[in-house]
């Protein structure tokens, strides 16, 4: 089973800024002894910049590039015997390593037979990220239906998405959703759907479970007119992973596409500072990962998208006061 990706479900996920002087400037292995206090971690997420890499691939790419965190990959995780977990495990501890998060292996946006098909899958799934000591999943909703309207897809949401987090909680994962906040994809089928912080936090109460958060874009938290401050009122359960990413200068807002973003600082047309400083305050401590759908980025070799990535990271961390 796998999730449908963003990268799916948009129809043009086309070309964006390069990233720019990354792969000049070198790639420290570890942020300065005089940096802030933090519990955040940098993560990869080697399907976010183009790269194609297994799960043991990818743990030794973010050894390489001097990131902190590696996305889980369920489906290998749960197939793995105790002696190869526990040597996998070993090894990310020697490595500096840690799980970040996972998708949610469960289709909730379409049809009942494929959510229920999900659903039967979904408690080996979970039993096998716990005995990897995995915490973390996350999904996005779509920000628009073409036939129900608001409260027929809030009341679904509730209903599926209840079903999942309580399979997660019972083996000790918590479950963040993304909300979408760009302009054209809320505008593109008939009814909107959940699109801000606020709305998403409605739903989160309506599910009930208490181990259900945010996954916090920096892309839709600009697109959703969302603040500082709404970061702020947050506790740091509140958030399940994080999303970071910079827009296209010299495009407005209303055109602004989703499937063309920068790596963060890229552009600085959004607020990452703030943003990263608001969730540093309030104790945040998980994954931060880039999710640039970036075209350019993506064509680069597996070593140069990493190492890009991780200059791109390591600066916008640096922001953080």
């Amino acid at each position: 089973m796998h999730p449908i990706s963003r990268r799916q479900f948009l129809p043009h996920l086309c070309f964006a800024a390069a990233a720019g002087g990354a792969l000049l400037e070198g790639v420290p292995r570890a942020l300065g002894a005089e940096a802030p206090a933090r519990k955040l971690t940098i993560c990869l997420v080697c399907g976010n910049i183009g790269v194609s890499a297994n799960q043991t691939q990818a743990i030794d790419l973010a050894q390489k590039y001097g990131f902190e965190s590696v996305e889980a990959h369920a489906e290998y995780l749960a197939g793995l015997e105790p002696d190869a977990l526990a040597g996998l495990l070993a090894g990310m501890k020697e490595k500096r390593l840690v799980f970040g998060a996972t998708g949610l292996p469960v289709e909730f946006r379409q049809d009942d037979a494929r959510f229920e098909a999900g659903m039967k899958g979904l408690p080996r799934l979970a039993a096998g990220l716990e005995r990897a000591g995995v915490t973390r999943a996350g999904t996005w909703l779509s920000p628009a239906h073409r036939s129900l309207t608001y409260l027929e897809n809030f009341r679904l949401h509730a209903s599926r998405l209840r079903e999942a987090a309580k399979v997660l909680k019972a083996h000790g994962l918590r479950l963040g959703l993304e909300y979408v906040g760009t302009r054209n994809l809320r505008t593109s089928q008939k009814y909107p759907f959940i699109h801000t912080m606020k709305e998403m936090r409605e739903l989160i109460a309506e599910i009930g479970t208490g181990n259900v958060g945010l996954v916090l874009d920096s892309w839709h938290w600009w697109m959703a007119g969302d603040t500082e401050q709404d970061i702020s009122a947050l506790r740091p359960e509140d958030v399940v992973a994080v999303d970071l990413n910079d827009a296209p200068a010299g495009v407005p807002m209303d055109q602004q596409v989703d499937g063309r973003r920068e790596l963060p600082l890229a552009t600085s047309v959004i607020d990452v500072g703030s943003f990263l400083n608001a969730l540093n305050r309030i104790g945040y401590d998980g994954p931060v990962r880039a999710e640039p759908f970036n075209k350019p980025l993506n064509d680069l070799e597996n070593d140069a998208a990493c190492a890009a990535t991780a200059a791109a990271m390591k600066r916008a961390i640096a922001l953080i006061r």
